[in-house]
């Protein structure tokens, strides 16, 4: 299939998956035409996850930045505790659309897996998570949360055992088991049309944050931040504001201070293909995916979704990196000023905004938190 976003997307993929991929292209194709389909998707979200999530002035937060206002979207206020919920429930309602009986999906900091295990149990769904076994480690909150949901959790044992290699996992179970079983992929990564999918279902966050703010201040944001790891929860940021005079801004996981590469694959990677994908990777010169190293488990990722590498190359976009420390430092700033404990992931984005905002006087900052932190809590010191 070709590129979708400027060269970036497509679809690199056995032959064996190009009958599905266009199944589900179809069914997307006809579904999103559907005003029932558009209804119910609407109701799950308002009745279900929470929608719409308010817009959130941080006063304390704003007084540390010492320049513009911050505002957050609260993502992290959904069921579950993060942005995953929007994408499940649309591909859970296709996947039933579809007729499939089975949802499979990855994770990495569990948010996704959580947000896939309460749709399949919603809606009646055998529900299998596959789970790098170094996450599972880092993320038992949530195993224990999918679990009791009645999910299967697999654990991957293979490669660096973090998400790249449970998207392995769960591309394999896929081309064993098409006909009955879904893979709710969980960020805008993956062969098309995933990618356009799963932003169509998380950009609503940014319609809520265009309406929010015009309510708000009486326009769009200056500057919009999100973190990015494959990349869902800003695109579903960015995409209703390209056409707006908003700036956006995507923070990457850069590891420890140090490290050579972090996770960020956008500001120290290069192009080539990862699962189905053209886009920007972390790789040697001989084309093998490199090691990442973040405390996040939801950021530590070797490549992005390919319509933020369009976006970069275009200069619509801008991204940069933001240290563990960095992370870390803004977690602390959030719970104590705001009385919000932000998932590690958010905490980038957190950072890079205050420290915009010291040359924002006067502007609007919107970050949005794609998620909240008690996930987390084991792995931090007190």
């Amino acid at each position: 299939m070709p590129s979708r976003f400027g060269r970036f997307g497509g679809a690199y993929v056995p032959e064996t998956l190009v009958p599905a991929l266009r199944e589900l292209e179809r069914a997307w194709g006809s579904a999103r035409r559907d005003p029932k389909f558009r209804a119910e998707l609407s109701d799950r979200l308002r009745t279900y996850a929470g929608r719409p999530t308010p817009l959130y002035r941080a006063p304390r937060l704003t007084l540390r930045g010492k320049g513009a206002e911050i505002w957050l979207k609260r993502e992290d206020l959904l069921h579950g505790g993060a942005h995953k919920i929007n994408n499940a429930i649309g591909q859970a309602v296709l996947a039933r659309r579809m007729g499939k009986p089975r949802l499979i999906a990855e994770t990495g900091a569990g948010q996704h897996g959580v947000a896939t295990a309460m749709v399949g149990a919603a809606l009646g769904f055998e529900t299998i998570v596959y789970m790098g076994e170094r996450d599972i480690a880092r993320q038992r909150p949530n195993v224990l949360r999918m679990r009791l949901l009645g999910a299967r959790v697999v654990p991957v044992t293979t490669g660096s055992r973090t998400l790249k290699d449970a998207i392995n996992a769960a591309l394999r179970d896929w081309t064993e088991n098409l006909p009955t079983t879904h893979y709710l992929i969980g960020s805008v990564v993956g062969p098309h049309p995933f990618p356009t999918i799963v932003a169509a279902f998380q950009s609503v966050i940014g319609r809520e944050i265009l309406r929010q703010s015009r309510a708000a201040w009486g326009g769009p944001p200056d500057l919009a931040v999100a973190c990015v790891g494959g990349g869902s929860n800003a695109i579903g940021t960015f995409h209703p504001l390209l056409g707006q005079p908003t700036e956006l801004l995507g923070i990457e996981a850069g590891g420890p201070a140090g490290h050579a590469t972090g996770a960020a694959s956008l500001t120290r990677g290069t192009p080539g293909v990862l699962h189905g994908s053209y886009s920007y990777l972390l790789q040697d010169p001989d084309g093998q995916v490199l090691e990442t190293a973040s405390l996040s488990a939801g950021l530590d990722y070797p490549a992005v979704g390919p319509e933020h590498a369009e976006l970069k190359e275009s200069g619509r976009a801008r991204y940069r990196a933001v240290h563990d420390e960095e992370a870390l430092r803004a977690f602390h700033w959030l719970a104590e000023d705001e009385g919000i404990l932000p998932a590690l992931e958010s905490a980038h984005a957190v950072y890079a905004a205050v420290r915009e905002a010291r040359r924002r006087r006067g502007q609007h900052i919107v970050v949005t938190l794609s998620g909240r932190g008690d996930k987390d809590l084991e792995g931090l010191s007190a």
